[in-house]
């Protein structure tokens, strides 16, 4: 039998007061003027963001804006997304990370829900134009002034900020909010730093964007600054080294695995304005990148561009099963770990570089040190002996203040555990094999959709009666969204037409890659209880449909027979 490693059990959390303040300037410190940051001809240093976020954060001081202030940023990985956060967070606002793949009508959703007071907001992306977005998604907007906004259906909203070089009557840019730094002093910044405190919440970050229920999990400045530094240890970067990701760091992934993991390792991250294989691959060998992460679709999608054996990528060094390359004959496949909005990331861990016994090969690690698991019957709560399969339970030093606008009892059970939803089952060693999710979610390319959010958007068209959303196994992806609709009487469209009309309302992962119309509900699995059997009618779905090749943007179904 093969010898386990040892792993880490100790915690590693840094020296200083973990605020977002003490954050930014104990970086400035001691990286001082590496670069921690490229985006096209954009290269700021450790020093030069510090210095940048601690001036934005005396003209917000200036502005009104203080501590507890509700403030959104809706922006892709960029420098500025790094200055307009830690401006915003050191002086205590409470940040909402938005997602900048949200329609219009889940953006407004989640601005109302998450109170958002001041916005920061780029202008155009991916071709997009998010001022025009934000137009749609707050009615009433467009008319206004800005930092008195008063807009009925979004009470709370006082001021827009663009991140670009638009202005309006509605929205300033973020250049002339700059300039009222001067008129707040050194010292009000550090007296105002000095009343944030570990405890205090920092950020709330949106695991789904459903319009029908949002769930934002807020997080304190003390998880935020210490998670990362304590998954350092299990990963293998530090000064010197560069990383890339097209990761958003709006999504935990991104902000925890690679902004703030890179930041503590003093390490330089690499961003750019959309994710090309080519293009990327000539960026990752420019910048002499010397770590790749993201999804095995992103990965795939490199490796099979034209020019990828051409390319000079000897910088890079990949952790296995986050990286560029495939795990070479031999090496453990990969890198488990189990990870949740809730958790600011992950909550069990591999360690890397640790080839895990037979016997515990496709688990996915054990506990990240300070946090603990249990496993419970999924109905009754009671606990269950290793080896038994039941629900995941988690609490711990990373673990979530709570779901914004929700109850703590809501969330936790009487002793503070997250029942996490994850089946699976604990080993003697408290390593944890996972089976399976136990609710609905589908992951698809890393992301998460509520299948009822997309059902509510088809079942508001015309021409529906009813629609049912599953996700179905995709070897790239993990996962792809299909649905099944049943028209209306007398009703006629098919399924393009269908995820045309959806792709307008929703972001772009959430849209059924295949659709399956039925002219009436009789055509349907139904149980002797009068509903329809779910299982049956996904099984018919895996039936009926042609799987979509590798990469494909899907469609409507060809229906089989």
């Amino acid at each position: 039998m093969q010898a386990r490693a040892p792993r880490r059990t100790t915690t590693s959390f840094p020296d200083y007061r973990p605020t977002a303040g003490e954050f930014s300037r104990h970086l400035a410190r001691t990286h001082a003027e590496a670069t921690l940051a490229v985006l096209g001809e954009e290269r700021p240093s450790f020093r030069e963001v510090d210095a940048r976020s601690a001036h934005l954060a005396r003209a917000l001081l200036a502005s009104g804006v203080g501590k507890g202030t509700r403030v959104g940023l809706l922006a892709p990985n960029r420098p500025d997304w790094i200055v307009c956060w830690l401006a915003a967070t050191r002086i205590g606002a409470l940040v909402s990370l938005l997602n900048t793949y949200w329609k219009a009508r889940e953006l407004g959703r989640v601005l109302e829900h998450a109170d958002i007071e001041v916005l920061f907001t780029v202008d155009q992306h991916l071709g997009h134009d998010y001022l025009e977005r934000l137009a749609e998604a707050v009615p009433g907007l467009v008319g206004q002034r800005n930092e008195s906004l008063r807009v009925t259906s979004h009470p709370s909203l006082r001021s827009i900020w663009s991140l670009g070089a638009s202005a309006g009557t509605w929205h300033g840019r973020l250049r002339d909010l700059e300039e009222r730094g001067d008129q707040v002093s050194e010292e009000h910044l550090v007296a105002a730093e000095a009343e944030i405190h570990p405890a205090d919440p920092m950020l709330v970050a949106y695991s789904s964007g459903s319009t029908s229920d949002p769930k934002g999990a807020i997080h304190s400045h003390a998880t935020v600054v210490r998670h990362p530094h304590n998954l350092l240890q299990f990963r293998d970067f530090g000064p010197g080294d560069v990383l890339y990701s097209p990761m958003p760091a709006f999504w935990v992934g991104g902000l925890v695995f690679n902004v703030l993991c890179g930041m503590h390792a003093g390490a330089t991250l690499v961003f750019e304005p959309a994710f090309e294989p080519g293009a990327t691959l000539a960026l990752l060998e420019r910048e002499r990148v010397t770590h790749v992460f993201g999804w095995p679709h992103v990965s795939k999608a490199l490796r099979d561009h034209p020019s990828f054996e051409e390319r000079d990528l000897s910088a890079v060094r990949d952790s296995p099963g986050h990286g560029l390359f495939p795990p070479t004959e031999g090496e453990w496949e990969r890198a488990q770990s189990l990870g949740m909005t809730e958790t600011f990331g992950p909550h069990t861990i591999q360690d890397v570089g640790l080839r895990p016994a037979a016997e515990i090969r496709g688990s996915y690690g054990h506990s990240v040190p300070g946090m603990e698991h249990k496993v419970v019957h999924p109905s009754t709560g009671e606990d269950l002996a290793c080896g038994e399969m039941g629900e995941l339970c988690v609490r711990g030093y990373a673990l979530m203040l709570g779901l914004y606008k929700k109850d703590r009892a809501e969330v936790f059970d009487r002793d503070g555990w997250y029942h996490t939803g994850d089946g699976g089952h604990l080993d003697e060693d408290g390593h944890f094999v996972f089976r399976g999710r136990l609710g609905d979610q589908i992951k698809t390319s890393g992301m998460l959709v509520t299948p009822r959010e997309v059902a509510l958007v088809l079942e508001g068209f015309a021409e529906v009666a009813s629609a049912y959303v599953f996700g179905v196994p995709q070897a790239d992806r993990g996962e792809d969204v299909v649905a099944a609709v049943v028209l209306a009487p007398g009703a006629r469209t098919d399924g393009a037409q269908l995820r045309e009309r959806v792709r307008a309302e929703l972001a772009s992962y959430k849209v059924p890659r295949q659709i399956v119309v039925f002219a009436d509900s009789d055509a349907l699995p139904w149980l002797a209880s009068g509903k329809v059997d779910l299982r049956r009618l996904r099984q018919r779905l895996l039936e009926r449909i042609d799987p979509p090749t590798s990469g494909s943007e899907g469609g409507a179904a060809r229906v089989k027979g």
